[in-house]
């Protein structure tokens, strides 16, 4: 399963945007885009579901039975 830090780094460069436009289109710091590509932790959700909308997504639970079952 892909990460929220290669999802948002993937198709950001799929858009052909750097860190500085991609937050400046969404609406959040640069640091937010930086946090979240480096696999931070310590993240705001909505500022997380800001940046997952610029892609038509956004943050959602995932049984830990489907994880275990993807290992």
């Amino acid at each position: 399963m892909e990460t929220l830090a290669e999802f948002v780094k993937r198709r950001r460069k799929k858009a052909n945007l750097t860190q500085v436009r991609f937050a400046q289109l969404s609406g959040v710091a640069l640091t937010v885009i930086r946090k979240i590509e480096q696999g931070k932790t310590d993240l705001q959700l909505d500022k997380v579901n800001l940046v997952l909308s610029m892609f038509g997504h956004r943050l959602a639970p995932v049984p830990t039975k489907d994880l275990a079952e993807e290992v």
